[in-house]
């Protein structure tokens, strides 16, 4: 894909505060005078809205990770098709809330055998996805205290969160672990007040706008 502009995605676990940040980098972007796409997902499009109802609602056992891993292909797809692709090409910075990461933490590690589920995540996002982020911040906070915040919120999109604490652990760690060896990352310490939290999200785009 030739893009023209920057593409940027925001990962950690649930309650890190990720989405939150998301939303005051584009609208710090936006005063600085970039053209800004925020989008999320699973989600971003209109097909892939509906296959996130599908994943993030319901019993926690609804769906196999094997099953998870190809819905959420899917939406991503049509994600990069009908909102990414397009944008990028226009010259926007596009910033979205999740991407490609999360599965591979969600699905191809935490739940079940993870190398042949990280395998299979992998093979799926090389044929069908084929583009990683310019850069990915990783919103860092302690899993308990992301896990209440994400109680907390009590809204129908609860199915991760109601499987606890300890797969939050889990998550944080495998995140952490990505980070140190793939150069697009940047962590941040989310554990701050979010205004600290954003001005140091705000540092790093802009050096690498730069």
């Amino acid at each position: 894909m030739a893009a023209a502009g920057l593409f940027i995605s925001f990962e950690g676990i649930d309650g890190s505060g990720k989405s939150t940040q998301a939303r005051l980098l584009a609208d710090a972007l936006r005063g600085l005078g970039h053209q800004v796409l925020l989008t999320r997902e699973p989600g971003g499009s209109p097909g892939a809205e509906e296959i996130r109802r599908l994943v993030l609602e319901g019993d926690p056992a609804r769906w196999s990770p094997e099953t998870e891993i190809l819905l959420f292909t899917a939406a991503r797809r049509d994600h990069l098709e009908k909102t990414i692709r397009p944008a990028l090409l226009r010259g926007d910075i596009v910033i979205t809330d999740r991407f490609a990461d999360s599965t591979r933490m969600y699905q191809g590690i935490q739940r079940g055998d993870g190398a042949d589920l990280r395998a299979m995540v992998d093979e799926l996002h090389t044929r069908m996805i084929g583009v990683e982020p310019d850069l990915t911040v990783l919103i860092d906070i302690d899993a308990k205290t992301g896990h209440s915040r994400a109680v907390s919120r009590a809204g129908l999109e609860q199915r991760f969160e109601d499987m606890g604490s300890a797969m939050q652990a889990r998550l944080r760690e495998g995140f952490i672990a990505l980070a140190r060896v793939e150069p697009r990352f940047i962590v941040i310490d989310g554990a701050r007040e979010a205004e600290a939290v954003a001005a140091d999200v705000l540092t790093a785009t802009l050096l690498r706008l730069a």
